[in-house]
């Protein structure tokens, strides 16, 4: 948890099992919302990856109502993005003896949330 200079507050879930670039796709679409309008849109999207971002943007919230005294009616998801963490690598058998790599992805989950007013 961070208060940056201009009241923006943020939230970050680390190793999240998931692949960064399906993360992204349900990020674009909460980016610049106001929270209860984000909420609603995760609850509803049909993807595996709402879950996790769900509990970042909560987390977020949280943060600024405890540790900076916002309300959570007035915050906006200021900053949204998921940057890719390490990847384990995995092995599958194939034919005649070979092995296959298999990249199991992770990424890190940033949300920051700002008071309506000094959101970009």
């Amino acid at each position: 948890m961070a208060i940056d200079s201009n009241n923006e507050v943020k939230a970050i879930a680390r190793y999240v099992r998931m692949s960064p670039y399906k993360v992204r796709r349900v990020l674009d679409q909460i980016r610049g919302r106001q929270y209860r309008e984000a909420l609603i849109i995760l609850e509803f999207m049909p993807y595996k990856a709402c879950e996790p971002i769900l509990k970042v943007l909560r987390s977020a919230v949280a943060n600024a109502e405890h540790n900076a005294g916002l309300d959570p009616s007035s915050l906006i998801v200021s900053q949204a993005y998921a940057d890719g963490g390490p990847a384990f690598k995995r092995y599958r058998p194939r034919a005649q003896g070979r092995a296959y790599q298999i990249r199991k992805p992770t990424c890190h989950i940033t949300v920051v949330v700002a008071p309506e007013a000094t959101a970009p």
